[in-house]
Protein backbone atom coordinates (compact mmCIF):
# COMPACT_ATOMS: atom_id res chain seq x y z
CA UNK A 1 0.00 0.00 0.00
CA UNK A 2 1.57 3.41 -0.73
CA UNK A 3 1.34 6.28 1.97
CA UNK A 4 -0.67 8.89 2.08
CA UNK A 5 0.77 12.32 1.09
CA UNK A 6 1.29 13.85 5.15
CA UNK A 7 0.20 16.95 4.27
CA UNK A 8 -3.27 15.41 3.13
CA UNK A 9 -3.83 13.01 6.43
CA UNK A 10 -6.26 15.49 8.41
CA UNK A 11 -7.78 16.74 4.95
CA UNK A 12 -8.67 13.22 3.93
CA UNK A 13 -10.94 12.91 7.77
CA UNK A 14 -12.05 15.81 7.31
CA UNK A 15 -13.47 15.05 3.86
CA UNK A 16 -14.77 11.54 4.98
CA UNK A 17 -16.57 13.47 7.88
CA UNK A 18 -18.23 16.11 5.59
CA UNK A 19 -15.98 18.55 7.87
CA UNK A 20 -14.80 21.01 4.62
CA UNK A 21 -16.23 23.80 2.88
CA UNK A 22 -16.94 23.45 -0.94
CA UNK A 23 -13.60 24.72 -2.02
CA UNK A 24 -11.27 22.53 0.16
CA UNK A 25 -13.77 19.08 -0.88
CA UNK A 26 -12.53 20.17 -4.76
CA UNK A 27 -9.28 20.59 -4.14
CA UNK A 28 -8.97 17.34 -2.35
CA UNK A 29 -11.33 15.10 -4.31
CA UNK A 30 -9.14 16.46 -7.09
CA UNK A 31 -5.86 15.68 -5.14
CA UNK A 32 -7.02 12.04 -4.45
CA UNK A 33 -8.17 11.57 -8.00
CA UNK A 34 -4.21 12.14 -9.08
CA UNK A 35 -2.65 10.20 -5.81
CA UNK A 36 -2.62 6.48 -5.64
CA UNK A 37 -1.33 6.66 -1.98
CA UNK A 38 -4.49 9.16 -0.97
CA UNK A 39 -6.90 7.45 -3.03
CA UNK A 40 -5.90 4.31 -0.98
CA UNK A 41 -5.93 5.90 2.56
CA UNK A 42 -9.65 7.18 1.99
CA UNK A 43 -10.88 3.47 1.26
CA UNK A 44 -8.79 2.85 4.40
CA UNK A 45 -10.83 5.50 6.55
CA UNK A 46 -14.12 4.24 4.87
CA UNK A 47 -13.39 0.74 5.44
CA UNK A 48 -12.33 1.57 9.32
CA UNK A 49 -15.30 3.67 9.50
CA UNK A 50 -17.95 1.13 8.05
CA UNK A 51 -16.19 -1.55 10.91
CA UNK A 52 -16.93 0.92 13.64
CA UNK A 53 -20.14 0.99 13.11
CA UNK A 54 -20.77 -2.57 11.92
CA UNK A 55 -22.98 -4.93 15.21
CA UNK A 56 -20.75 -5.81 17.78
CA UNK A 57 -18.07 -3.53 17.64
CA UNK A 58 -20.21 0.07 17.61
CA UNK A 59 -20.08 0.92 21.36
CA UNK A 60 -23.11 2.66 23.19
CA UNK A 61 -21.94 5.40 25.51
CA UNK A 62 -22.98 4.45 29.10
CA UNK A 63 -25.93 6.61 30.61
CA UNK A 64 -23.05 8.05 33.42
CA UNK A 65 -21.86 10.06 30.18
CA UNK A 66 -25.40 10.82 28.88
CA UNK A 67 -26.16 12.10 32.26
CA UNK A 68 -22.79 14.22 32.64
CA UNK A 69 -23.39 15.60 29.28
CA UNK A 70 -27.02 16.64 29.75
CA UNK A 71 -26.54 18.42 33.34
CA UNK A 72 -24.29 20.57 30.83
CA UNK A 73 -25.39 24.17 31.54
CA UNK A 74 -26.58 25.47 28.57
CA UNK A 75 -25.09 28.91 26.88
CA UNK A 76 -25.10 31.03 23.66
CA UNK A 77 -21.56 31.23 23.14
CA UNK A 78 -18.77 29.15 23.97
CA UNK A 79 -17.01 32.43 25.41
CA UNK A 80 -19.66 32.32 28.34
CA UNK A 81 -18.05 28.50 29.28
CA UNK A 82 -15.88 28.83 32.19
CA UNK A 83 -12.77 27.70 30.94
CA UNK A 84 -11.41 25.90 34.69
CA UNK A 85 -15.02 24.18 35.16
CA UNK A 86 -14.60 23.18 31.83
CA UNK A 87 -11.04 21.64 31.85
CA UNK A 88 -11.97 19.95 35.26
CA UNK A 89 -15.09 18.14 33.68
CA UNK A 90 -13.01 17.34 30.64
CA UNK A 91 -10.41 16.00 32.93
CA UNK A 92 -6.78 15.63 33.22
CA UNK A 93 -5.92 14.27 29.95
CA UNK A 94 -7.78 17.15 28.26
CA UNK A 95 -4.33 19.23 29.17
CA UNK A 96 -2.23 16.61 27.71
CA UNK A 97 -4.48 16.81 24.43
CA UNK A 98 -4.25 20.45 24.44
CA UNK A 99 -0.34 20.30 25.00
CA UNK A 100 0.07 17.85 22.11
CA UNK A 101 -2.03 19.78 19.60
CA UNK A 102 -0.42 23.07 20.08
CA UNK A 103 2.99 21.30 19.82
CA UNK A 104 1.83 19.83 16.42
CA UNK A 105 0.73 23.77 15.24
CA UNK A 106 4.54 24.35 16.36
CA UNK A 107 5.77 22.16 14.22
CA UNK A 108 4.15 22.22 11.21
CA UNK A 109 6.50 23.75 8.41
CA UNK A 110 6.34 26.93 7.03
CA UNK A 111 5.93 28.26 3.17
CA UNK A 112 3.74 26.00 1.70
CA UNK A 113 1.15 25.63 4.61
CA UNK A 114 0.57 29.06 4.79
CA UNK A 115 -3.21 30.35 4.16
CA UNK A 116 -2.26 32.48 1.20
CA UNK A 117 -0.47 29.99 -0.24
CA UNK A 118 -3.51 27.34 0.57
CA UNK A 119 -6.33 29.98 -0.52
CA UNK A 120 -4.38 30.26 -4.28
CA UNK A 121 -4.51 26.68 -4.65
CA UNK A 122 -7.95 26.63 -2.99
CA UNK A 123 -9.23 29.63 -5.37
CA UNK A 124 -7.32 28.13 -8.57
CA UNK A 125 -9.47 24.56 -8.02
CA UNK A 126 -12.63 26.90 -7.20
CA UNK A 127 -12.44 28.53 -10.99
CA UNK A 128 -12.27 24.99 -12.48
CA UNK A 129 -15.49 24.62 -11.84
CA UNK A 130 -18.30 25.37 -14.48
CA UNK A 131 -18.83 29.13 -14.58
CA UNK A 132 -16.23 30.15 -12.40
CA UNK A 133 -13.03 30.32 -14.59
CA UNK A 134 -13.59 34.40 -15.87
CA UNK A 135 -15.45 37.06 -15.45
CA UNK A 136 -14.89 38.64 -18.98
CA UNK A 137 -13.90 36.16 -21.09
CA UNK A 138 -11.94 36.93 -24.29
CA UNK A 139 -7.80 36.90 -25.89
CA UNK A 140 -8.17 40.41 -26.36
CA UNK A 141 -6.09 42.52 -23.97
CA UNK A 142 -7.23 45.26 -24.49
CA UNK A 143 -10.77 44.44 -23.23
CA UNK A 144 -9.50 42.12 -20.09
CA UNK A 145 -6.89 44.77 -18.72
CA UNK A 146 -9.53 48.17 -18.97
CA UNK A 147 -12.25 45.89 -17.34
CA UNK A 148 -10.53 46.31 -13.99
CA UNK A 149 -10.99 49.60 -14.24
CA UNK A 150 -13.17 50.77 -11.59
CA UNK A 151 -13.40 47.38 -9.44
CA UNK A 152 -9.82 47.53 -7.86
CA UNK A 153 -7.84 50.23 -6.95
CA UNK A 154 -4.61 49.14 -9.12
CA UNK A 155 -3.91 48.22 -12.34
CA UNK A 156 -2.37 44.76 -13.22
CA UNK A 157 -0.59 44.24 -16.71
CA UNK A 158 -2.13 41.89 -18.73
CA UNK A 159 0.02 40.90 -21.80
CA UNK A 160 -0.99 38.87 -24.64
CA UNK A 161 1.40 35.45 -25.02
CA UNK A 162 -0.28 33.77 -27.02
CA UNK A 163 2.36 33.18 -30.02
CA UNK A 164 5.14 32.27 -26.65
CA UNK A 165 2.00 29.47 -26.00
CA UNK A 166 0.21 31.10 -23.58
CA UNK A 167 -3.32 32.26 -24.69
CA UNK A 168 -4.90 35.11 -22.58
CA UNK A 169 -8.39 33.19 -21.62
CA UNK A 170 -10.22 36.36 -19.70
CA UNK A 171 -9.94 37.90 -16.13
CA UNK A 172 -12.16 37.83 -12.90
CA UNK A 173 -12.40 38.58 -9.76
CA UNK A 174 -11.58 36.93 -6.95
CA UNK A 175 -10.62 36.94 -3.30
CA UNK A 176 -7.18 35.81 -1.42
CA UNK A 177 -6.89 36.10 2.55
CA UNK A 178 -10.12 37.54 2.47
CA UNK A 179 -8.69 40.85 -0.30
CA UNK A 180 -10.40 41.10 -3.69
CA UNK A 181 -7.17 40.31 -6.01
CA UNK A 182 -7.05 40.43 -10.37
CA UNK A 183 -7.05 36.82 -11.36
CA UNK A 184 -6.16 36.82 -15.32
CA UNK A 185 -6.65 33.70 -16.48
CA UNK A 186 -4.46 32.17 -19.29
CA UNK A 187 -4.43 28.69 -20.93
CA UNK A 188 -1.52 26.37 -21.56
CA UNK A 189 -2.75 23.66 -24.38
CA UNK A 190 -5.43 22.12 -22.32
CA UNK A 191 -4.58 23.58 -19.37
CA UNK A 192 -5.58 26.77 -16.82
CA UNK A 193 -3.00 29.16 -15.59
CA UNK A 194 -4.59 31.76 -12.80
CA UNK A 195 -2.35 34.39 -12.04
CA UNK A 196 -3.68 35.94 -9.12
CA UNK A 197 -2.31 40.09 -8.64
CA UNK A 198 -2.76 41.94 -5.69
CA UNK A 199 -0.57 45.36 -4.06
CA UNK A 200 1.69 44.00 -1.53
CA UNK A 201 5.47 45.00 -0.11
CA UNK A 202 8.34 43.28 -2.34
CA UNK A 203 9.16 39.76 -1.31
CA UNK A 204 11.08 37.05 -2.71
CA UNK A 205 10.60 34.73 -5.66
CA UNK A 206 9.78 31.45 -4.79
CA UNK A 207 8.01 28.41 -6.50
CA UNK A 208 6.44 24.97 -4.64
CA UNK A 209 4.48 22.22 -5.52
CA UNK A 210 0.92 21.56 -2.97
CA UNK A 211 -1.41 19.08 -3.83
CA UNK A 212 -0.35 18.62 -7.02
CA UNK A 213 -0.25 22.22 -8.57
CA UNK A 214 2.53 24.41 -9.18
CA UNK A 215 2.44 27.70 -7.64
CA UNK A 216 5.18 30.41 -8.75
CA UNK A 217 5.45 33.97 -7.21
CA UNK A 218 7.33 37.19 -7.36
CA UNK A 219 6.86 40.79 -6.61
CA UNK A 220 7.08 43.63 -8.97
CA UNK A 221 6.50 47.73 -8.88
CA UNK A 222 4.67 46.78 -5.72
CA UNK A 223 2.31 43.95 -7.25
CA UNK A 224 2.41 40.54 -5.79
CA UNK A 225 2.12 37.81 -8.44
CA UNK A 226 0.80 34.10 -7.96
CA UNK A 227 0.99 31.90 -11.03
CA UNK A 228 -0.65 28.16 -10.22
CA UNK A 229 -1.45 25.33 -13.01
CA UNK A 230 -1.22 21.38 -12.96
CA UNK A 231 1.25 22.37 -15.60
CA UNK A 232 5.09 21.20 -15.12
CA UNK A 233 6.88 23.42 -12.34
CA UNK A 234 9.34 24.64 -15.27
CA UNK A 235 6.71 25.69 -17.62
CA UNK A 236 5.43 28.09 -15.38
CA UNK A 237 8.28 29.37 -14.67
CA UNK A 238 8.60 30.00 -18.22
CA UNK A 239 5.31 31.61 -17.96
CA UNK A 240 6.62 33.52 -15.01
CA UNK A 241 9.75 34.99 -17.61
CA UNK A 242 7.60 35.80 -20.53
CA UNK A 243 4.94 37.41 -18.31
CA UNK A 244 7.85 39.77 -17.03
CA UNK A 245 9.30 40.64 -20.15
CA UNK A 246 5.91 41.59 -21.93
CA UNK A 247 4.47 43.29 -19.14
Amino acid sequence: MMPACVDQELLLGGLLDDELDAANVAMVEAHVARCEGCRQELERLHAVRNLLRSDGVRQVAPQSLSRRIAALPEFESPRAVNDNQLLRWLGPGALGAIAASLAMVTLLPPGANSVVDQEIVSSHVRSLQPGHLTDVQTTNQHIVKPWFNGRIDFSPPVPELADQGFPLAGGRLDSINGKTVAAIVYRRRLHTVNLFVWPAKDAAERSFVKDGFAVREWSRNGLRYAAVSDIPASELQQFHKLFEQKS
